[in-house]
C-alpha cells in the first residue's frame, strides 16, 4: 500500500530515503487522480522492498506541495537522494511511471 505522507513525515520519509521514492500528488477531487490512484497502489506492491511510494493529498498539505511548485494533479515525483530526478504530470499508464522508477534503481 502506498504510504500517506503529509506535511510532517515528508522530510522523514522521502528526503532522507536511501531508495527512489515515486510521490503522487493527489485530490480526492481530482477525476484523473483517481486513475493514477489505482496504479500508484499497484506500483506499491510491486516494487516493496526496492522503491518508496507514496501519495500526497495536495488539499491536506498545502506546505509540501507548495515547496516543489505543485500546481497541476496529478502529478508525480520520483526523488533519489533526497533530489527531484523525475517528474510526471498528468494521467500515464502504469509501464510510463515504473520506467521513470525503473530508471532511478540502476
Amino acid at each position: 500500500m502506498a504510504i500517506e505522507l503529509t506535511d510532517a513525515n515528508f522530510d522523514e520519509i522521502v528526503m532522507k530515503s536511501d531508495k527512489p521514492v515515486l510521490v503522487d500528488f493527489w485530490a480526492v477531487w481530482c477525476g484523473p487522480c483517481r486513475m493514477v490512484g489505482p496504479i500508484v497502489e499497484e506500483l506499491s506492491h510491486d516494487y516493496e522492498g526496492k522503491a518508496i511510494v507514496g501519495k500526497v493529498d495536495v488539499d491536506s498539505n498545502p506546505n509540501i506541495s507548495m515547496k516543489f511548485g505543485i500546481r497541476n494533479i496529478p502529478t508525480l515525483l520520483v526523488f533519489k537522494n533526497g533530489q527531484v530526478v523525475d517528474k510526471q504530470v498528468g494521467a500515464v499508464p502504469k509501464p510510463v511511471l515504473a520506467a521513470k522508477i525503473d530508471a532511478q534503481l540502476i
